[in-house]
């Protein structure tokens, strides 16, 4: 069993993210939309051939709906269907999330939107990171999949293999340099983050790329040390091990809750297995 988080160039129009949402289907888990990023996660899960049938009706339902030439909005993109990380999330942290089955489906899907959608495609996964396709994508980089030119309103697509990660956002007082100094100090191998001016507010914006070493309580209290938080968000679901590794007491200060773990959505969703 895997879990897909799809990221989509679109945050905006609640219109056209529900009928995304309608084409996932059964296998979506949350949904997750920001207007100054103008960018919806959509996260999906479950067993293999639901799931590859709900991530690809989504892609095609987005290819059909949105055009990268009048998109606008704070976060980086290369697409209209921006990101699909397939993420092996059994037997982790212990097993280290085995990446063959993920590898496996990212390379499957890669091939489909290719043949299916025209779509040129960027793998990453262990090979390389995500923000190395940002910054090579059509300059030092082509596509590992389909077309060496960029589809004429969705762009292309970045399709990675990946272990859990969580994506958390701290709303802070002060101005973007600050965000973007305190950001900068908090970079390493586990967390990536960016300080962005998102409306009138400021946020540091980050991926905790291996949650099992640094969870969102740790990242909340160094950007705390700094300056005053004013609103924490959790972007997509988080494994159940990150959230219970976090002092119960401050789930509510953190934005945390039991409900946005994977298993909880999973187990809700009847999609589970009874595991």
């Amino acid at each position: 069993m895997l879990e897909c988080v799809v990221n989509v160039s679109e945050g905006r129009r609640s219109n056209l993210v529900a009928e995304l949402q309608e084409a996932a289907g059964t296998c979506l888990l949350d949904v997750h939309s920001d207007p100054f990023h103008n960018r919806s996660v959509l996260t999906l899960g479950g067993p293999d051939e639901a799931l590859h049938e709900g991530v690809r009706a989504l892609a095609k339902a987005t290819l059909a709906r949105l055009d990268l030439s009048k998109h606008e909005g704070v976060h980086p993109r290369i697409g209209v269907l921006d990101v699909v990380p397939w993420v092996a999330f059994r037997g982790w942290p212990l097993e280290a999330a085995p990446l063959v089955p993920a590898i496996a489906a990212r390379d499957d899907f890669a091939r489909w939107a290719t043949a299916t959608l025209g779509l040129p495609c960027f793998l990453y996964g262990p090979e390389r990171t995500l923000p190395e396709v940002r910054r090579g994508a059509w300059i030092s980089l082509l596509p590992d999949v389909g077309p060496n030119h960029p589809h004429p309103t969705a762009g292309a697509v970045a399709v990675g293999a990946r272990p859990p990660l969580v994506a958390y956002n701290l709303w802070v007082s002060g101005h973007r340099s600050l965000a973007q100094t305190i950001a900068a100090s908090l970079r390493g191998p586990a967390i990536r983050a960016l300080g962005l001016q998102v409306g009138s507010s400021v946020q540091v914006s980050c991926n905790l790329v291996d949650p099992a070493a640094v969870h969102p309580g740790a990242v909340y209290d160094a950007v705390a040390s700094r300056v005053a938080i004013t609103r924490a968000e959790l972007v997509g679901l988080i494994p159940a091990l990150v959230l219970q590794s976090i002092p119960e007491r401050r789930w509510p200060e953190l934005g945390l809750s039991p409900s946005q773990t994977i298993e909880a959505r999973l187990e809700a969703a009847g999609l589970d297995r009874g595991s």
